[in-house]
């Protein structure tokens, strides 16, 4: 154990290494070759600012389409991937190897070869020449090669078995053989079209997440991720496991900005965990806090881990509506964790840090009120206010909004001047007392600014989120150049010319950075394209449908574990955004299909959400995950310990999917009125919370067996209550499929009807299965059928299905032509399910009133301190 731990130590340098490796290339070469690797993910940034801006349309230059911008993206990230991240451990740091260079400008002319041949290759799809053949060929060798040196051998082998299945499908086994395709058919598929790396995907990664890890970067460089930890610190502290609870904290907030929950462990984790560690937590206790804290961070919306824009395209909803739907399990997690952390400091009676200003209750109280009071306040100037302009003003309500923005800036900076700078803080260094609350959350309120424009732009003004992200981009380069000579005029330095160099630097820093940080995203991304690609051109999906649904026997809850078992296998060692469009592509076709021959309707975005939940899981799993291995190396543990415990602590987010398939209210979906969000909300978090209790063998006083099961049993109730519900009284009513006109009339705004369909689909194979038609709006039946792309035809008892258009909802849910409705299924007039809170309710308190018992006689036991 202890060669184990000799072995885990590493140095800050040692650190900083490990996260270049994993997010942005190892290599440090010196030189001419530094600035041109500086210069040219410099450029990378730019490009990705110009094609989002308005500017290409409204000037006429350099307008790109879809496919070209994906074909220039992946250049970029191709040739900075050879030269940032070295071939072997045994490679040069130092300097770029020929081979590197070669590597980099044929991945270059490969994958740039859509924007050089657009026109050429538009006039002869499915007809390659033998050059396009080579530059695919070539181009995907490379493109495996950048993914291995950038992501992992786990990525290139998932990926070179599903290419080897593309070309060896009539020598598999029967179960998933095909009739194969050509050297010309897979790499028109793979390269030469937009199936495969330059599908979806990529696009995504193009269009939506560079700008937003530009964002993350650029308010890390600004100095908003120290802002938040030492917030973090200063406000929780001196609570019991004070540190501990300000590592979940700084974690959730960092990972509202960032994409990688390596880089949220070593950037909160190297001040949090030897604090945790100072205060009593065990070494692997430390680290697993901060990797379950972190990995978390990748559930948290806006960005969570870029999986967000992907869902967009994938399950076809706005961003705004997957942010309701994984806003409420992702604060329920880390409230759980919060919780946790609390039970194991009770357990082990750690104390936190006390302030250096001990302020009393009610100080601190009329403080946190003002504070919040104040937020509020703002909020509400700024919604109510600024929609009043848009109201008056029209177009021009932009620019004054514009100038409100810059008083605000300018003034939080000089109501930050106040108060002492926030300085990185060495956290080997000892804390004997915390900073004050007060003046360390009043210092830097200006960087909250550039999430309200972001916020502004994507839920008022209902921007795109590209031109969101563009927009609260440009804003905060201002506050990079700008930040430091305001603060330096207000602090009456004097070093005015220096800070505005400095300026510059920071805002040249945090470009490149950006752009380096996307070099694995853009591989990531590119390189699952071939699954993707795979899964269209093969028909694999429909296999891996069949043989779940042949391992499982039918049953719906096995299932759903062998698919988060399989979602757990398919994300080990890769980053979020390819582990989300693996598991994606190949695993939430099964959940939706299989679940609807089981009657499980559910919308799609709660498939997709429960799939990306177990294949983050991954990052926290031993052996591979490597969130593990930093927090390790920074608490100075054995990393395999580390994962064991963190994946203890992981398992309250690993219930939250089977949950909210079973009660889609977790995801904000059926809520009817204020009473209703509140009651699901607080029940939920209630919820979360006895399960972390019952896991953690402590809930009041350490659990006996039996209250383990009892709080167990009550956490299923509020977490499902209608399961018990469905056993008094059966759900749904059935109606005769010639219905549905009047009930899709007559359906409320937003709701689902539960639709049964039987034929037989394009392979020949019998269909019958439940789908869950989404209405929208309220309109007359045949437009708001039309929406969602049906055409209906009623003959006698019976409703065919005369048409679905490509792409609609309704080709989503795999209906297709010439099948028929057999059946309507309408919610059932019964009392509400959450009456069964009730019994739950009395069971818990019942534990309540023995464990407060039991803790009382255990106190009175213990030994009084002598008397002086």
């Amino acid at each position: 154990m202890a060669e184990k731990e000799t072995a885990a130590v590493l140095t800050d340098e040692q650190l900083k290494q490990l996260v270049a490796e994993s997010d942005t290339g190892g290599r440090k070469p010196t030189g001419p070759v530094a600035k041109l690797i500086m210069l040219t993910a410099l450029a990378w940034s730019l490009f990705q600012l110009w094609i989002a801006s308005p500017l290409p349309y409204s000037l006429g230059v350099l307008v790109l389409n879809d496919t070209e911008s994906r074909s220039v993206h992946l250049a970029f990230a191709i040739f900075l991937a050879f030269l940032a991240y070295p071939a072997f451990k045994h490679s040069p740091r130092d300097h770029v190897p020929i081979v590197d260079w070669i590597l980099a400008l044929v991945g270059v002319f490969c994958a740039s070869y859509l924007f050089v041949f657009y026109s050429e290759l538009s006039t002869r799809p499915g007809q390659p020449t033998t050059l396009d053949l080579v530059a695919s060929v070539a181009g995907i060798v490379l493109l495996l090669e950048a993914a291995r040196r950038a992501l992992g051998l786990p990525m290139v082998i998932l990926a070179t078995i599903f290419i080897g299945y593309i070309f060896l499908g009539p020598y598999m086994p029967d179960l998933i053989a095909h009739k194969g395709a050509s050297l010309g058919k897979g790499m028109s598929h793979l390269w030469l079209s937009t199936e495969g790396v330059f599908g979806v995907a990529l696009g995504v990664s193009s269009g939506f997440i560079f700008l937003f890890v530009l964002f993350g970067a650029l308010l890390e460089t600004a100095g908003a991720g120290n802002y938040f930890i030492k917030s973090a610190i200063s406000l929780l502290g001196h609570l019991r496991g004070g540190p501990a609870k300000a590592a979940v904290v700084a974690s959730a907030c960092t990972g509202l900005i960032s994409g990688s929950s390596i880089a949220n462990v070593v950037t909160t984790g190297t001040f949090t965990i030897p604090l945790m560690k100072r205060v009593g937590y065990r070494p692997d206790k430390a680290a697993a806090v901060e990797v379950a804290a972190s990995v978390d961070g990748q559930i948290m919306p806006p960005v969570m881990g870029a999986a967000a824009f992907l869902m967009v395209e994938y399950v076809g909803i706005p961003y705004t509506q997957v942010l309701k739907h994984a806003i409420l399990p992702a604060m329920i997690s880390y409230i759980a964790l919060f919780y946790i952390v609390h039970l194991e400091a009770m357990k082990a009676d750690i104390r936190g840090i006390p302030h250096q200003h001990e302020a009393t209750f009610s100080s601190r109280l009329i403080s946190f009120l003002m504070t919040v009071s104040g937020m509020v306040i703002l909020a509400g100037i700024v919604y109510y206010g600024f929609g009043w302009l848009k109201n008056v003003f029209g177009d021009a309500s932009i620019y004054i909004v514009g100038v409100l923005m810059m008083a605000a800036y300018i003034g939080l900076l000089k109501f930050g001047t106040r108060y002492p700078e926030l300085l990185m803080d060495d956290p080997d260094k000892p804390i004997e007392h915390l900073p004050d609350a007060g003046p360390t959350l009043k210092s830097g309120l200006h960087f909250l600014l550039p999430v309200v424009v972001l916020i502004w732009n994507l839920m008022v003004e209902e921007l795109s989120p590209a031109l969101s992200a563009f927009w609260a981009t440009v804003f905060l380069m201002f506050i990079l150049v700008t930040q430091r000579p305001i603060i330096a005029s207000f602090r009456q330095r004097g070093d005015i010319g220096e800070a505005v160099r400095q300026g510059f630097q920071d805002l040249l820093d945090g470009l490149v950075t950006g752009a380096r940080n996307m070099i694995g995203i853009g591989i990531a991304t590119a390189s699952a394209g071939i699954i993707v690609g795979t899964v269209t051109l093969t028909g694999i999906g429909l296999v891996m449908s069949e043989l779940v649904e042949l391992i499982s026997g039918g049953n719906l809850m096995i299932m759903l574990g062998l698919v988060a078992v399989i979602c757990l296998i398919l994300g080990m060692g890769l980053p979020t955004t390819a582990n989300y469009i693996v598991v994606s592509t190949l695993m939430a076709p099964v959940v939706v299909e299989l679940g609807a021959q089981s009657g499980l309707l559910v919308p799609l975005i709660a498939v997709h959400l429960f799939v990306f939940y177990f294949g983050l899981m991954a990052d926290v799993t031993p052996p591979v995950g490597l969130a593990s291995y930093a927090a390790a190396g920074v608490a100075r543990t054995d990393p395999i310990k580390v994962g064991v415990t963190a994946f203890g602590y992981s398992i309250r987010t690993a219930i939250l999917p089977f949950m909210f398939i079973f009660n889609t209210q977790l995801l904000l979906i059926g809520i009817d009125s204020a009473w209703h969000l509140f009651l699901t909300i607080a029940t939920a978090i209630l919820a979360n919370l006895l399960f972390a209790a019952a896991t953690q063998g402590w809930f009041m006083a350490r659990n006996r067996w039996w209250e383990a099961l009892v709080l167990l049993l009550v956490t299923f109730t509020l977490f499902r209550p209608g399961f018990w519900m469905d056993i008094v009284h059966p759900p749904y009513d059935k109606l005769p499929p010639t219905k549905i006109m009047e009930v899709v009339e007559a359906a409320p705004a937003g709701t689902g009807l539960r639709v049964w369909i039987e034929g037989e689909d394009l392979n020949g194979k019998k269909v019958s299965k439940g789908v869950l038609l989404p209405l929208g709006a309220p309109a007359p039946a045949l437009q708001r059928l039309n929406a969602i792309g049906l055409s209906l035809m009623a003959s006698g008892d019976q409703v065919d299905i005369l048409g679905v258009k490509f792409g609609s909802r309704a080709a989503k849910l795999g209906i297709e032509q010439g099948f028929s409705i057999t059946a309507l299924e309408l919610a059932a007039e019964r009392p509400a399910k959450e009456w069964f809170f009730i019994p739950a309710l009395v069971l818990l308190a019942l534990v309540v009133v023995v464990q407060r018992r039991r803790a009382r006689l255990l106190a009175d036991q213990e030994p009084k301190p002598a008397a002086a």
